[in-house]
């Protein structure tokens, strides 16, 4: 008797992946060093291979990463061509300098390219990139349609309307596909102005109809329907969604910067309160039901705690050894690894165990 193919394991809940994924993404804004931004790299990379499911969205992931690397190329461009602040006496290059007027004092295109001028764009590029690859990570993981069906009341109605954005150009592009081929078993002209004009309007038809059709669908399974709410909880529950956001901007930048280490996280924390509380007197208007809630079990909390554990171990490494987290380019230095950030960084690894693509049994 063959043995019975294994049962796969139940997905993570997506919010558990977007945790983790802007965990490791807080952690790449606290560090130039090129060492750990690599390894923060490398961790996503590896957990994406292992975890991501052959869904649409999980192609996404290459995507971000060709982005990231678009937006490290241009930032070394820009300091190539526009200067950098940095002084720097290993020179490199020196490029044609063009004479600007006196208006744009600061801002020089040619010059002279200096090691420590392309080393701290370098370094700088790589933090942003690390980020966006980390939100990549984020979208290739995370199945977005359980995505929204785990936003709160208050949000349900925002995010189909994301939802329904982000699938239009899909289908426009499989129209416009569709018809070119058509036209072209048809022997007729599928480039140019009048092939786009004759490609066009069916498609811009056709787009039309799926409009009217999905707002059809829409009212009648009652979008849009809200329920009577007294007037004292609509002005608290804007007051709370209102001042919990501009809290969570306020405490993110004071995480982003040095000066406002300080109060960043009590207000990012008072501000994540105040919205949540929002969120959940909002999500009266909306009365809505769930079939099969994705829940938090431990697999969710331990993925998520995972990214929390890295980003609150970059954060201590800051407070006390700040110069491994940001070597120093003038004078121009090797970065160095410095262990305990690094093995922080490993814990983020830890989905990659707990989640891993279930395996498809051998015939």
């Amino acid at each position: 008797m063959p043995p019975s193919p294994p049962v796969p394991s139940a997905p993570l809940h997506p919010g558990a992946w977007w945790l983790w994924s802007l965990s490791l993404g807080i952690a790449a804004t606290r560090t130039t060093n090129p060492l750990l931004l690599a390894l923060l790299i490398t961790t996503s990379a590896y957990v994406v291979a292992t975890c991501r499911r052959p869904t649409p969205w999980s192609r996404s992931y290459a995507a971000f990463a060709k982005l990231a690397l678009a937006v490290l190329l241009v930032r070394l461009l820009f300091a190539i061509t526009l200067g950098s602040p940095i002084p720097g006496t290993h020179v490199l290059v020196t490029l044609p300098e063009l004479p600007l007027p006196d208006w744009a004092q600061g801002i020089r295109l040619g010059g002279r390219v200096t090691a420590e001028s392309l080393v701290f764009a370098l370094y700088d590029g790589l933090k942003l990139a690390t980020l966006l690859i980390c939100v990549g990570a984020a979208n290739a993981l995370a199945n977005p349609h359980r995505l929204l069906k785990s936003l709160p009341g208050a949000l349900y109605e925002l995010g189909v309307a994301v939802v329904v954005a982000l699938t239009f150009a899909p289908h426009l592009i499989a129209d416009v596909q569709r018809l070119r081929s058509a036209r072209r078993l048809r022997g007729r002209p599928d480039t140019g102005i009048r092939g786009l004009l004759q490609v066009g309007l069916p498609v811009l038809e056709g787009a039309l109809e799926r409009s009217v059709a999905l707002a059809a669908a829409m009212d009648a399974r009652g979008y849009g329907r809200t329920a009577e709410v007294p007037p004292g909880v609509r002005r608290t529950t804007t007051a709370l969604t209102l001042g919990g956001l501009l809290g969570v901007c306020a405490g993110t930048y004071g995480l982003l910067t040095a000066e406002g280490g300080t109060y960043g996280i009590p207000v990012l924390l008072a501000g994540l309160t105040a919205a949540l509380a929002g969120l959940r007197l909002g999500g009266r208007r909306t009365p809505r039901t769930r079939y099969r809630p994705d829940r938090w079990d431990v697999r969710s909390f331990l993925v998520a705690g995972s990214g929390a554990a890295v980003a609150a171990a970059m954060f201590l490494a800051g407070a006390t050894d700040p110069a491994a987290l940001h070597p120093g380019v003038v004078p121009l230095v090797a970065p160095t690894l410095p262990l305990l950030p690094a093995a922080a960084v490993l814990l983020g690894l830890l989905p990659a165990f707990l989640a891993p693509t279930p395996k498809e049994p051998s015939s």
